[in-house]
């Protein structure tokens, strides 16, 4: 086996000059032949760069000859390929026979770039040609130009022979300028560009654009296939193929091509635009196909992005447009929706008064009525007549019961229940109602949330419902119900002004009936107006469901369709209290009593009735026209146990102003009102206000004296119920009745404050600011101050602070449950200071007036001067 070639033996022993330098133009090593030439030694050149070993001139750094070299070494850099230098001048040392001189030399060059595994250049490799003697010879030509005058043959001769020489040396460096020229354009071009050769197409050149384009890739002497496979089977490969078999030029316009710009990494898409364009030898042959053209990737991603945002634009405009167009449709269903519920409101009004005035006359038919049952007993045809009157007198009752509920103006006690609950134990009246031939279905969701609404009325409500839905499936069909959460959001709300967003529970009532039309759809809610037969129906019974829904602050919707039923949908608010079950109660015997009773009617066929029932039933009545007329007789001192007063009455004192002053003066006093007609004080909301009685006219006398009588047992068990004190033995002075100085701005705190220490038997002064308060302590003399951290001017601390400096005997309750409210920036704590936590009862009040008396006497201090 043959011993591997040893080519640092064969550069050593070359007779031609190399060197090699890396990156930095530093030495590396050179051979003898270079060493020889320069008269260098290896030792001396290695590490140093070149220009340094040989400046050349050292007196002009800058000159020509270290241009020429330093170009070209840094082409060999920027480009990876070969230059060469024709000629340059360069000064180097010399061996002679008078020892090593500096003399002027003339050099070819060569500069090979070898590269490393990355591609790029690690080392120059210059092999140079001595050609001194050439250009001695040069100059010999010239001097013989110079005696062709002189006309010597020989030197005629001589002078052709080097001028030939000379002209082909011209035209050396005439070709080897343009192949530089070339280069540069070729390098330089803005577009990418390529030389392949042959049938394999193997790169032969490419320029910058080329090589950024397909990332920096060893790529000349290398086939297409070889350099670039990512790009297989994408049809590039092919047209090479057909360009070079036919001759005929390829153009490619916005193309994508698929490209692996860095080892292992991903395949990167570019668009091109690009020339196949064929080279054709002199016979006709090709021997090649020279590529350009241009990246157009970011162009295509411009017009891509541009025709995306031109296509967002469109469907932009388009939505716009399409909510123009809903929400004027929008604006037009809301318009009617308000003009609808303005309209319902007038009639609403209209229809409220007019109850309200036929309530009052069926109570006097009512009460007389009643009467005279009493007056005719065992007169059997009397009898029969009375009840046939108190019959019509009871539908007469349900009439304006449902006008006020369609005013939205019955009073309602809302109690929280849960519509689940409350339909399946109607299951069995529903049926009953409804008949054999219609089935009835319930459906009630899981989770169902609470709602808060009257009980009575809406059992009224649903049943209502169920009869109307019979009548419209002729007595047979299916009703069903369902009771589930539903969430009505803004948009919702803003298409039905009245309805406010938020949580709701749904009742859907549906069935199988007739359906209604449009027009029946927008009047259905209207009072009196109905589809039936003339006296199948009074008109009644949606509008009663759409006030009380109203009233009860829900909101209430039909869907309907001809000839395949009707649904109706109630929402009423949710409720975070606890479902409450009804009390069972019968109807009990009618019992009256002896108690005393002031009743107040402005009427007087009603009030003549009122008192002529209550005197029957036994009790003492006394009788007023109005509330300044009824406050003079409790203001009187005439013990009275119950105070029976209608709500709308002429004259300075209303009714709930009536009744707070009658039970200042008689704390034990049970108030009971009265009304057809309840849109006033004691009706907020369409809710009575809590702990207020309410009797609706008309009202039978049963219902009174059942009321009546129920509410003062439930004062006698009141009374009873009340602890009886002890005698309390005499106190000590200091322990006596003190004057107490009362600060708090919130108007009812102050009231009832000063009455639970007036009832402890204390004199109090309330005032509502600090600055009132210290106003009365320089004029009045007080035991102890009682104030609220909390003032509109100055704090009741500071006062507190002020006082005590002031009246240092003067005792402090402050109202506040903060142990920090008392301590001031400094830290200090007032001393002898109550802390009573607010809200307080009458007991910690005492308790706290107790602690702060056990070191004041009544006489804690005097008026100051």
């Amino acid at each position: 086996m043959q011993a591997p070639f040893d080519f640092r033996k064969l550069f050593e022993l070359s007779p031609n000059p190399y060197m090699l330098l890396d990156r930095e133009l530093r030495y590396v090593t050179a051979n003898s032949a270079y060493l020889r030439v320069t008269a260098s030694r290896l030792e001396d050149l290695v590490g140093r760069n070149v220009f340094e070993a040989f400046p050349h001139d050292p007196d002009d750094p800058a000159n020509a000859s270290v241009r020429m070299l330093r170009d070209s070494f840094l082409r060999v850099l920027a480009e990876r390929a070969l230059d060469t230098l024709a000629l340059i001048p360069y000064r180097v040392p010399r061996q002679t026979e008078l020892g090593v001189v500096v003399e002027d030399r003339y050099w070819s060059a060569t500069h090979t770039p070898l590269l490393d595994e990355r591609g790029e250049v690690a080392f120059i490799l210059q092999h140079t040609m001595d050609v001194t003697e050439l250009q001695q010879l040069k100059q010999a030509v010239r001097d013989a130009e110079a005696s062709l005058e002189e006309g010597s043959p020989r030197n005629q001769l001589m002078g052709g022979v080097f001028a030939r020489a000379q002209a082909v040396q011209e035209a050396n460096r005439t070709l080897d300028d343009e192949r530089r020229h070339l280069r540069r354009l070729f390098e330089q071009a803005p577009g990418f560009m390529c030389s392949l050769k042959g049938p394999e197409h193997v790169f032969e050149l490419a320029n910058r654009a080329y090589l950024q384009l397909v990332g920096h890739r060893d790529l000349l002497g290398k086939p297409v296939r070889e350099a670039l496979p990512e790009v297989a089977g994408q049809g590039f490969f092919e047209l090479l193929d057909r360009v070079f078999s036919t001759g005929e030029p390829f153009v490619g316009h916005n193309m994508g091509l698929q490209l692996q710009r860095e080892p292992g990494g991903p395949l990167v898409e570019a668009f091109l635009d690009f020339v196949y364009q064929p080279i054709v030898e002199a016979d006709g042959s090709v021997s090649g196909i020279f590529v350009q053209g241009h990246d157009m990737t970011a162009q295509k991603r411009a017009e891509d992005e541009l025709a995306r945002h031109r296509e967002h634009l469109e469907e932009l405009v388009l939505e716009r447009t399409r909510a123009l167009e809903e929400s004027e449709a929008e604006r037009r269903q809301a318009e009617a929706a308000l003009l609808q519920a303005q309209k319902m409101e007038a009639v609403g009004k209209l229809t409220g008064g007019v109850a309200h005035d036929f309530n009052n006359l069926l109570q006097v038919v009512s009460g007389n009525l009643q009467l005279l049952q009493r007056d005719t007993v065992g007169d059997t045809r009397a009898q029969r007549r009375l009840e046939t009157a108190l019959g019509a007198v009871e539908r007469g009752a349900r009439l304006a019961s449902q006008l006020l509920a369609f005013a939205r103006r019955q009073p309602l006690a809302p109690s929280a229940l849960n519509l689940g609950r409350l339909v399946r134990d109607m299951d069995d009246l529903l049926r009953r109602a409804l008949g054999e031939d219609v089935e009835v279905e319930t459906v009630i969701a899981g989770g169902l949330w609470n709602t808060s609404v009257d009980r009575n009325q809406l059992e009224n409500v649903i049943l209502n419902l169920a009869i109307n839905a019979r009548d419209a499936m002729d007595g047979r069909g299916k009703l069903t119900i369902e009771a589930g959460n539903a969430m009505l959001d803004d948009h919702y709300a803003m298409l039905h002004p009245e309805v406010t967003a938020g949580q709701y529970v749904l009742l859907a009532i549906s069935d199988t009936g007739s359906g209604m039309t449009p027009a029946v759809m927008e009047r259905a809610f209207e009072p009196f107006f109905t589809t039936k037969p003339e006296g199948r129906g009074t008109g009644l019974g949606l509008s009663m469901v759409y006030g009380f829904v109203k009233q009860s602050g829900g909101h209430v919707k039909i869907y309907s369709e001809l000839g395949h039923g009707t649904s109706i949908k109630i929402y009423l608010p949710r409720t975070f209290q606890a479902a409450v079950q009804p009390a069972e109660s019968g109807p009990g015997q009618v019992e009256g009593g002896t108690e005393t009773i002031l009743v107040v009617e402005d009427d007087p066929a009603v009030r003549a009735t009122v008192v002529e029932v209550l005197t029957e039933l036994g009790y003492r009545v006394l009788k007023a026209h109005d509330g300044q007329s009824a406050l003079a007789v409790i203001q009187s001192g005439l013990p009275v146990d119950l105070l029976f007063t209608d709500v709308v009455m002429p004259g300075p004192v209303r009714s709930p102003e009536l009744a707070r002053q009658a039970k200042a003066h008689l704390p034990d006093l049970e108030v009971l009102f009265t009304s057809g007609y309840t849109e006033n004080a004691i009706v907020h909301g369409g809710r009575l206000d809590p702990g207020v009685s309410l009797l609706s006219k008309p009202y039978r006398r049963e219902d009174l004296a059942r009321k009546i009588r129920a509410m003062l047992r439930g004062r006698e068990q009141r009374m009873a119920a009340k602890p009886i004190r002890p005698p309390v033995p005499p106190e000590p002075q200091a322990k006596g009745t003190l004057r107490i100085l009362l600060v708090e701005d919130d108007a009812d705190i102050r009231e009832s404050a000063s009455e639970l220490m007036s009832d402890l038997g204390h004199t109090v002064r309330a005032v509502e600011s600090a600055e009132a308060a210290s106003e009365l302590l320089a004029k009045e003399p007080f035991d102890l101050l009682f104030t609220d951290v909390t003032l509109p001017g100055k704090s009741g601390v500071l006062l507190a602070r002020e006082a005590v400096g002031r009246y240092p005997a003067l005792r402090i309750i402050i109202a506040s449950g903060d142990s920090r409210a008392v301590a001031a920036e400094d830290g200090k704590v007032l001393e002898r200071v109550v802390l009573l936590p607010k809200p307080y009862d009458l007991n910690q009040m005492e308790r706290a007036l107790e602690q702060a008396a056990m070191d004041a006497g009544p006489a804690a201090r005097t008026r100051p001067a």
